[in-house]
């Protein structure tokens, strides 16, 4: 095993994550939901949490697409 500079590096020198880069990311989520099918109402009313796990499992949204139609 290698003792180089890529085993010393420190987590500090990632970037932070920016409040402005949340937001963009979060609207881009809301945006593919909404073209999954989901209804924008109902996307506007859910937290970002959920719409981060709905966006990551598009069968389920599948489901409950048709189950509301």
């Amino acid at each position: 095993m290698g003792t180089g500079r890529t085993l010393r590096k420190e987590s500090h020198v990632r970037p932070c994550k920016t409040p402005a880069g949340k937001l963009r990311k979060s609207k881009a989520q809301r945006a593919r939901l909404v073209k999954m099918g989901m209804s924008a109402e109902r996307v506007a009313e859910m937290g970002a949490e959920e719409v981060r796990v709905l966006v990551q499992r598009p069968t389920v949204v599948k489901k409950l697409v048709a189950r509301a139609k």
